[in-house]
């Protein structure tokens, strides 16, 4: 009985804490004229990794590098197709185009990176070292942007893309301007 008190405890004071990270960040990001978009991607997906590295660390000290490699793999193969998939059916998304031509390269980059990187059924740490430019890639996009933003402010906004609720089993997805 006491662990099912100290479980949902636990899971009350998770949502309560992720709910006050969400809204601290975004509110810091706001009063610095950050985008949350930005802060969403990497103050928050960092806050909210900190337990998935917290186990692939203590894996990696135990011998069991295969749990942490597993761990990483899992959670962004869930994050993307669950997390993604069950976000689209309850709302429509609105994806910025730009978003798409940036994050999506990336994000298949590295992962075929780590793909080639564990073929020799290791993970070195030059292996290591060689993966994280990866990560930097993406805040730096993202601020080399917000730089070149004011000069563009003349031209089109951004095409966006909906991804709307599908219809009768279909998947559609409809180009509208922003």
């Amino acid at each position: 009985m006491l662990n099912v008190l100290m479980f949902l405890g636990g899971l009350i004071l998770l949502v309560l804490g992720a709910s006050t990270l969400v809204r601290g960040a975004s509110r810091l990001a706001m009063s610095f004229g950050i985008s949350p978009l930005v802060v969403g991607l990497t103050i928050v997906a960092l806050g909210t990794s900190a337990p998935e590295v917290a186990v692939s660390v203590g894996a990696v000290l135990d011998g069991k590098a295969d749990i942490a490699i597993g761990n990483v793999v899992g959670s962004n193969i869930f994050n993307v197709l669950f997390i993604l998939g069950i976000s689209a059916l309850i709302t429509p998304l609105v994806v910025n185009i730009q978003l798409i031509r940036q994050e999506v390269p990336i994000m298949l980059g590295t992962s075929l990176l780590l793909l080639a990187l564990s073929l020799d059924g290791q993970l070195s740490f030059l292996d290591g070292a060689s993966c994280s430019p990866c990560w930097w890639s993406t805040p730096c996009s993202w601020l080399f942007n917000r730089a070149a933003r004011p000069r563009l402010r003349g031209t089109n906004s951004p095409e966006r893309i909906a991804l709307p609720r599908p219809a009768h089993g279909t998947v559609t997805g409809q180009h509208r301007s922003a």
